[in-house]
């Protein structure tokens, strides 16, 4: 059997990050499947290095989300004589004529089309979620709550969603070493207690009104030093937010790093006081897990699929309340016995989702669909 598998996001965040894991581990637990990997130029060598011989690295220049890929994806895939193609987000072009299974994550720019660039990305995006649910001889999701989101908005069988869960990358479970928590002190100048916000920093993600809810919880007794770290896009993609920290007077304690390598994240996530994840929407949401898996308190949305991801391992609040929000942040790091509580059951959630686990699942569905009756 031959598997493709669209990785042209391989290094990028959000669904990147998925691949990256689903890849690693189908290639610790199947080196027998000969599996082709659509990929950009610039991460055919790393690709080709770190993977085994039957992982095949073939460089697919149509940008995600163009016209082009419409065309040159189905091209690729013949070209290369592939049984079964997964589309780990929800593009599948209608020329595709094998076996598919599709992931979608969520469905944010259907419940959200205000934080697109625009009515024609909305309706390309509405046609290409409606074409991939319906074409695809599977869909992966990963939440019950993304599958609810799915059946809602469009008319297939339950029984075609799965739920695979995401998971934590294990390099974030080491312990870092004494060295490496004193070299990310001094790179980023560390002096103060911090919160801290992992993600990109689109729209949805909340961040105005994390901002606004910083701005109050510092003018309280005792919270003066607190700062709050931002990690994830740079600010310049997002003009409101900078003005948010201006109209708040808060640019000497609000800090954005962009991306950091995930051996500062893991010393980052040990470093800080709290986690603060406001999200208006998540079909999974990993920071948050992440954080528990490090033993940080967290703060976030009873929205979407965050109370089904976090458990009780984490304070839920309400993230269209800059007070809520703030209550949260207080709450987490004044009480004592609140935060030991959260960091026992964060720990203990967050060993729940392992990429060992989930890509063994997602394994299985491709023999699934490879063993139902297929027309062309």
């Amino acid at each position: 059997m031959r598997i493709a598998i669209d990785a042209r996001k391989y290094l990028d965040f959000g669904i990147g990050t998925y691949i990256r894991n689903v890849v690693r581990e189908l290639a610790r637990i199947d080196r027998e499947t000969e599996y082709v990997l659509l990929c950009r130029e610039a991460d055919r060598e790393a690709i080709a290095t770190l993977l085994p011989p039957n992982f095949r690295p073939v460089v697919e220049p149509a940008p995600p989300y163009s016209v082009a890929e419409q065309i040159r994806v189905p091209i690729a895939l013949r070209r290369e004589r592939i049984d079964l193609f997964h589309a780990p987000h929800y593009v599948l072009p209608p020329l595709i004529h094998c076996r598919s299974v599709v992931t979608i994550h969520d469905i944010i720019h259907l419940l959200f089309p205000q934080y697109l660039p625009g009515r024609l990305a909305h309706l390309y995006a509405r046609a290409s979620l409606w074409g991939a649910a319906r074409r695809s001889d599977r869909i992966l999701t990963v939440s019950e709550t993304s599958k609810l989101d799915i059946l809602r908005q469009f008319r297939v069988p339950a029984d075609k969603i799965t739920v695979v869960y995401n998971a934590i990358d294990d390099r974030l479970l080491a312990e870092p070493s004494p060295e490496e928590f004193a070299r990310v002190r001094e790179r980023y100048q560390l002096n103060h207690p911090f919160a801290l916000y992992v993600g990109n920093i689109k729209p949805h993600k909340n961040l105005e009104r994390l901002i606004e809810a910083f701005d109050r919880l510092r003018r309280e007794p005792g919270f003066e030093a607190l700062r709050l770290l931002i990690i994830g896009d740079q600010i310049s993609k997002y003009q409101s937010l900078r003005r948010a920290v201006h109209r708040h007077k808060l640019h000497k304690h609000v800090r954005f790093f962009g991306f950091v390598p995930l051996d500062t994240l893991a010393v980052l996530y040990r470093l800080a006081s709290v986690f603060v994840f406001p999200s208006l929407y998540e079909g999974f949401g990993l920071p948050p897990v992440e954080a528990m898996a490090c033993g940080l308190p967290v703060v976030t949305s009873n929205a979407s699929s965050l109370p089904e991801v976090v458990g009780d391992g984490a304070i839920l609040v309400d993230p269209y309340s800059p007070d809520s929000i703030a209550e949260g942040m207080r709450a987490a790091l004044t009480d004592g016995d609140l935060r030991a509580t959260l960091r026992e059951r964060g720990l203990a959630r967050a060993r729940e989702f392992s990429w060992a686990q989930s890509v063994r699942r997602i394994r299985e569905v491709y023999d699934e669909v490879m063993a139902q009756p297929y027309e062309s």
